[in-house]
């Protein structure tokens, strides 16, 4: 059994909670800036000071409504501003926040309102609220609304008039490191999510571990443009990260205005899905294909990928890659503002091809790998310790072990506390000891850097008794730009499959391109389109054997949504529900085999 544990100290000091942490730093300068938002055609920004002060009307305002220590409050919003002052005030007024993705549905609100026992519930929307009123009568215990865009936090701040400020800080005085500060939900790409319960102690680790991985990147003076939803661990922590680390937090009005808002913005780093770095490709590669210079574009990130790859590139290739350069990979840098060196990629596996061909353009995606049960990152590549295909070394104090079938185990102070109300699943992922079973296949090198396999659930044996790792073929398709999500098929078949659902967007640019109908259901059966698909497929065979290779496929006729259940909102393909809702695309691959 191979272990490793992450190089580096983790000092906490006397930090209690990320709220404390922020005192801190406020009392040495109160007037840096922190945080900052859209105002216009430009961001402003608040001081810590003014933040600090703003989590403080709030949290009196809480604690006026009726909010006691240890209860949840539910916040229903999109990634924005008073998310985390709602966030920061739920704790100063010793409470535990639960987060609920904009995008879930009422009965998805239903089951966190209910699961975690939350008393107050704050919406960003009119819209959002009415979703959890389709519910509210099987929710009693849930007391207090409010909707942000409806003045809903100034609402709260009324009420807490005549709480004086003492009565905060005798609150936040009282939490322990071991207490609970919120319970985030699985996204959920089976059944039913489950509340992880993470605690003080959690949350303050593992900010304080990525600090020391990151120094690099994530320190004074550093900003970032945050649009991922802060419902998910992963871009919780960065802000969490961010304000104790000086770095100047700005938060986007909405993914649909993030290409906008980077340039306006300028941040000096990045955090972002695989999705958003292969949309960033794809999209500069329609602009192109639009003036006529779309072989061009191909060419240049056929070069930065090369260029990567190669531990000392050839003449001939630095030439061309300087040439591009000036021609293509500068504008590609100024459409994320300019002054992005380094990206941070989580979620889902990044791929070697999009990590080369970023690191090729000029900025370094560092990829990381973790869980909500890990409150975030378990490990982390560093700027000084980057192998592309590779998720890094296991951060500072985290230790990291292969069983013998394979899965990852994790043990740290960033494991969480277990299920909220669910002792038989804690039990069967964490053991006497403290180490957490994460449910993914991984492997350790000589060096001690993890590598990602697959999900262990997600296996398929063929009939033939060959184990296919899903993750490596889907990565592959996934990288083409027509192709937003791949199922890979074949549990007790003769022979692989997969289905695949197209980008609604790349899909339109090429039917207009072709002069076709941009119907999906029409495109499914589009032979030239299928041709393009297949061309797809192959490449990503040749990531494999033959044994393991997709052999036919089928396209989805729409659009997977989170809305119709078959993406979670961290837009990862629930397997299930895909295959069920189009089991008719199944029977017909293996229609032909004989039973």
């Amino acid at each position: 059994m191979r272990e490793a544990t992450g190089r580096g100290r983790v000092d906490l000091g006397d930090e209690r909670t990320l709220l404390a942490a922020l005192r801190e730093l406020a009392a040495e300068d109160p007037d840096r800036p922190a945080v900052a938002y859209r105002d216009g055609d430009h961001f402003s920004s608040w001081s810590l000071g003014h933040f600090l002060d703003e989590v403080d009307e709030v949290a009196r305002g809480l604690i006026g409504i009726g909010i006691e220590p240890g209860q949840p409050v539910c916040i229903f919003s999109a990634t924005r501003l008073e998310w985390a002052v709602l966030d920061y005030a739920v704790w100063a007024a010793g409470a535990v926040s639960v987060p609920i993705y904009e995008t879930s549905s009422a009965e998805q609100v239903e089951w966190i309102v209910s699961n975690s026992g939350a008393v107050a519930l704050v919406a960003e929307t009119r819209e959002l609220l009415a979703e959890y009123e389709k519910v509210a009568e099987k929710l009693p215990t849930c007391e207090h609304t409010e909707v942000i865009e409806n003045g809903g936090l100034q609402r709260i701040k009324d009420a807490g008039s005549d709480v004086s400020p003492e009565a905060v800080r005798e609150r936040e005085d009282a939490l322990r490191p071991e207490q609970l500060a919120t319970i985030v939900y699985t996204s959920g790409t089976t059944g039913r999510p489950k509340g992880c319960r993470i605690t003080h102690r959690n949350l303050v680790c593992n900010v304080a571990a990525a600090r020391v991985a990151l120094d690099q990147l994530i320190r004074p003076g550093r900003s970032t443009l945050l649009f991922l939803p802060l419902a998910h661990i992963f871009s919780r922590l960065i802000q969490a990260t961010a304000l104790r680390s000086r770095v100047l937090l700005g938060f986007a009005t909405g993914p649909d205005r993030v290409q906008e808002e980077l340039p306006m913005f300028r941040p000096t780093f990045l955090l972002g899905v695989p999705r958003v770095f292969e949309k960033v490709i794809n999209g500069a590669r329609r602009t192109a294909q639009e003036q006529g210079k779309g072989w061009l574009f191909d060419r240049a990130i056929d070069v930065a990928e090369r260029h990567s790859r190669q531990p000392r590139p050839g003449l001939w290739t630095s030439l061309q890659h300087r040439v591009f350069d000036r021609l293509v990979y500068t504008k590609l840098r100024a459409g994320v503002g300019g002054e992005v060196e380094y990206a941070i990629s989580g979620g889902t596996a990044l791929g070697e091809r999009t990590g080369h061909r970023f690191r090729g353009i000029g900025i370094t995606i560092l990829e990381g790998y973790g869980l909500t049960e890990t409150t975030a990152p378990i490990a982390v590549s560093r700027p000084d310790a980057l192998r592309i295909g590779l998720v890094g070394e296991p951060l500072p104090e985290v230790s990291i072990r292969i069983a013998d079938d394979g899965e990852i185990e994790v043990r740290g102070d960033n494991v969480f506390a277990g299920y909220d109300e669910n002792p038989e699943a804690t039990e069967e992922v964490l053991d006497d000891d403290g180490w957490f079973s994460t449910g993914d296949l991984g492997e350790l090198d000589e060096d001690g850097f993890l590598g990602i396999v697959g999900r262990k659930k997600d296996m398929v044996i063929t009939a033939g008794g060959i184990n296919v790792t899903p993750d490596v073929l889907e990565d592959r398709l996934t990288s083409h730009p027509l192709v937003s999500e791949a199922i890979i098929l074949g549990d007790n078949q003769p022979f692989v499959g997969a289905l695949i659902a197209l980008d609604p967007e790349e899909a339109e640019a090429w039917a207009d391109q072709q002069d076709r109908s941009g119907e999906m259901s029409e495109l499914a059966e589009d032979e030239q389109l299928r041709s393009e698909i297949q061309s797809a497929v192959d490449d990503a065979n040749e990531a494999v054997s033959r044994a393991e290779s997709i052999r036919e496929f089928r396209i989805i006729p729409g659009e997977l949504s989170t809305e119709d259940g078959e993406l979670t909102p961290t837009q990862k393909a629930k397997r299930e529900v895909v295959e069920e809702r189009f089991s008719h695309l199944i029977d017909d691959i293996y229609a032909d085999v004989e039973r």
